[in-house]
């Protein structure tokens, strides 16, 4: 009896020691470490606030062909902190009348601009206040503008155009002319028709 224990208890030490060895070498083979950058990028899709869709026409075609009215919807998303009627009162963000054309930081009533918008310098002028609406913080890195920006380059077109009509009324730029790149290329497609339609005549006289 003791025997035949001795040699069961000894089949499962080996049946035990047998497992343990597969797993430490199964581990060696199969062992992942956690990336360093944990979940995946999805094909399409950019992260928030990149791209911005600045893609397409430029900034004086936008003014040139900017919609008042949807501009002034735009500006919803601004009135929270801003006043725009002559002599309005300053609110978290200055009274925005007439302020396209004004220099850029100042006045306002006195209102307490940051200091790294009272030395930025310049006036507001259409491409200031496009690349300020943008992003406030690249514009001007310590503002105390909290607002993200908005990305879209039509949306900043119409809000400008709207605040210009808000005791600025400076002359809209006209839209930039078409790539000369384009011309060239309806010039060249007749003369190329033209090459097409005298190949066959020059075949015909060839063969008489």
């Amino acid at each position: 009896m003791g025997d035949r224990f001795n040699t069961v208890a000894g089949w499962a030490l080996f049946a035990g020691i047998i497992a343990l060895g597969g797993a430490i070498v199964s581990s060696h083979y199969f062992h992942s470490e956690r990336p360093e950058k944990m979940g995946y990028a999805i094909e399409g899709v950019e992260a928030e606030g990149e791209g911005g869709g600045d893609s397409g026409p430029g900034l004086n075609t936008l003014l040139a062909q900017a919609d008042i009215a949807a501009g002034e919807k735009v500006f919803a998303k601004c009135a929270a902190c801003h006043t725009v009627n002559q002599g309005g009162a300053n609110g978290i963000g200055p009274n925005l009348f007439g302020t396209v054309g004004e220099e850029i930081g100042h006045g306002k009533a006195g209102f307490a601009f940051s200091d790294a918008l009272k030395s930025k310098g310049g006036t507001w002028t259409f491409e200031a206040m496009d690349h300020w609406l943008k992003s406030p913080r690249e514009f001007a890195p310590g503002t105390k503008m909290t607002f993200a920006g908005l990305g879209k380059p039509a949306d900043r077109a119409n809000l400008i155009a709207w605040l210009n009509t808000q005791g600025s009324n400076l002359p809209l730029p006209a839209a930039d002319a078409a790539p000369a790149a384009a011309e060239g290329d309806n010039a060249a497609a007749p003369a190329e028709g033209a090459n097409a339609a005298e190949a066959p005549a020059a075949n015909a006289t060839a063969t008489h």
